[in-house]
């Protein structure tokens, strides 16, 4: 029996017309990329597992995809090994590569190897897919792109500054008004877990913390609970939940709170800068907001985090994020680089602007006149047409095949109406004699004799 097609699951296939809205979220993102002076880097599709394991914290570990050495993969197992059924142990055996998980690892990776090319502060940017295997959901998928700017080798704030301002002038020119950036410090939570006593738990405190939206502050708490935060430092926790107004009143009353915190005020003075800027800097259409449940599960944030939350009404998770990491070549032996950097999430960002029907008509991937065919001198005539108006940059296609011509009209004409192509040129013999086209309007019906040149003019 033939085999039942299927992809796995968290992947798609992307039609025609998919593919060209898509190309057009990426090509905005390019072109404001390039703009801001950010140069495009690739790196491989999977890497050494040692480059990316222990990068991302324990729950990230988890969701790598490995990739099983090649050939006889058991060779290395012993009957000992094999016998304990430990995963870890025996995946550090079997598997050597895995799909990234991200492209920040790797890009820190790249920097280090390529140090001696690099001209520093450097700014880069890049957009691959990344894999997860994570269960898949609305807007979350085994296989995704990211579209990813960072600057290495500067600690100045103006980058945050910088990447805020990249965030509001990506959303504006896809006409996504009223996205929030969410802003927050790493610096702050260890502030908060330093001051509640929970300092040895950061991590979980964190990871517990990142899921605020998702599972509500009862749910962080009882996670908290579970990974060893103590009741009493909840207790202390609590006005965390209930910041209200503008950022500087936030910003104000996290003093109060962090006031025996080195850590925690360096924090908010870095934010400080950050809102500071954007009172003489104005936003375009996104909203700058402070979230101090903010947290973002990656480890290897250590100053401004930021997360994109879609316009209001939109149920969807974040669109974007991102975040400073002081030292993250250092994993790979290059001490003392900092960087900073932000992503768009593709893949959310389409099913944003698809729901709130803000692409454009004229995106789209239809061919924009079709030459009917119905015979090898009308054919060549149509030929002839189709390749000047190529050279104009017009989408031109002559039907290929050919029959009789009542019944390979309507054919054709069908096709032209599912394909959604706007014009059809009919060329008879009349057509032939006077070196004319006669151009049929597919929305209107009008249908109307021109030269060429009129021809080219009605299509530009």
């Amino acid at each position: 029996m033939a085999q039942k097609p299927s992809i796995p699951k968290g992947t798609r296939d992307f039609s025609p017309e998919e593919v060209i809205k898509r190309s057009y979220i990426m090509d905005i993102i390019k072109d404001c990329f390039s703009t801001y002076g950010y140069q495009p880097i690739e790196t491989p599709s999977f890497e050494k597992s040692e480059t990316l394991m222990g990068k991302y914290g324990e729950e990230g570990d988890r969701l790598i995809f490995k990739i099983l050495n090649s050939g006889d993969y058991l060779r290395k197992v012993d009957d000992a090994l094999y016998s304990e059924k430990n995963s870890q142990k025996l995946i550090s055996k079997i598997s050597e590569k895995a799909l990234r998980y991200d492209l920040t690892v790797p890009f820190a990776r790249y920097v280090v190897q390529h140090q001696n090319e690099i001209t520093f502060p450097f700014k880069r940017y890049q957009i691959q897919p990344v894999w997860r295997a994570d269960r898949p959901q609305k807007g979350r998928f085994r296989e995704f792109f990211q579209c990813d700017a960072d600057v290495v080798g500067s600690t100045s704030l103006w980058q945050e500054v910088e990447l805020v301002q990249l965030y509001d002038d990506v959303f504006n020119k896809l006409n996504l008004k009223g996205v929030t950036i969410k802003l927050n410090n790493r610096k702050i939570l260890s502030g908060i877990a330093e001051v509640i006593g929970a300092e040895d738990r950061l991590i979980d405190f964190t990871v517990a913390l990142d899921k605020l939206d998702k599972i509500g502050e009862d749910g962080v708490k009882k996670e908290m609970l579970t990974k060893g935060v103590s009741e009493n430092a909840l207790e202390k926790l609590q006005p965390l939940f209930s910041l209200r107004g503008t950022a500087s009143e936030k910003l104000s009353d996290l003093k109060e709170m962090l006031a025996s915190s080195e850590t925690g005020l360096n924090g908010i003075e870095e934010l400080e800068f950050i809102t500071d800027a954007f009172k003489t800097l104005n936003l375009k259409s996104a909203i700058l907001e402070i979230d101090v449940t903010l947290a973002r599960g990656l480890n290897y944030y250590t100053g401004a985090i930021f997360e994109v939350s879609p316009p209001e009404g939109v149920k969807m998770g974040s669109i974007g994020g991102g975040g400073r990491y002081d030292d993250l070549t250092g994993i790979f032996g290059l001490k003392n680089i900092s960087g900073v950097g932000i992503s768009f999430g593709l893949d959310r960002i389409y099913l944003v602007i698809e729901e709130l029907g803000l692409f454009p008509e004229t995106v789209s991937a239809n061919t924009k006149v079709l030459f009917l065919n119905f015979g090898e001198k009308e054919s060549l005539y149509a030929m002839q047409a189709v390749t000047k108006l190529r050279e104009k940059g017009i989408a031109s296609e002559l039907y290929p095949d050919t029959a009789k011509k009542n019944k390979q009209q309507n054919k054709q004409m069908n096709y032209a109406k599912k394909r959604a192509i706007p014009y059809v040129v009919v060329i008879e013999d009349k057509e032939l004699i006077s070196q004319t086209y006669n151009l049929k309007n597919m929305i209107s019906g009008e249908q109307e004799s021109l030269t060429f040149d009129e021809l080219l003019n009605k299509l530009i």
